[in-house]
């Protein structure tokens, strides 16, 4: 039995057991994973990792492209965080980088899968913690450079 099919069949279960009354949130959980699988759509990864590895976003950003996927990664700019957000005071600054991070777990939310950007084994405080989250929802992890 192949896993499109057992995925399938438990959507049709699953509807078939609770009808109208079935979790909404469950049931387009595993619709989307039937979609994924039968390839009607392609995978949506997540790209995490320190802002000092641009050149590392930008070549896996060029590689999941070619490699099919949907890619959504940090916001992007050439300049260091220091000459975008120099100017910002200290408080002002960590209100900038909380909202940051809470729309990049929002990205975590909306991707398949979550590529670590662990250049040199380094993985921050953000990055920790987008790990986690993303781990919490089951979701596909990889790692740049072996664990």
């Amino acid at each position: 039995m192949t896993q499109l099919y057992r995925t399938a069949k438990k959507v049709i279960n699953h509807w078939n057991e609770f009808g109208p009354e079935a979790d909404f949130e469950e049931v387009m959980n595993d619709l989307e994973k039937v979609t994924l699988i039968a390839g009607l759509a392609p995978t949506v990864v997540c790209l995490c990792g320190s802002t000092r590895f641009k050149d590392e976003f930008v070549k896996a950003n060029l590689q999941e492209t070619l490699a099919g996927k949907i890619v959504v990664t940090i916001g992007c700019d050439t300049r260091t965080d220091d000459e975008i957000f120099g100017h910002l005071s200290e408080d002002e600054l960590n209100q900038v980088k909380a909202k940051l991070d809470e729309l990049h777990l929002r990205k975590i939310d909306f991707a398949d899968e979550v590529l670590i950007l662990n250049k040199d084994g380094y993985i921050g405080q953000s990055t920790s913690r987008e790990l986690a989250y993303a781990q919490s929802l089951s979701k596909t992890v990889r790692f740049l450079e072996e664990q």
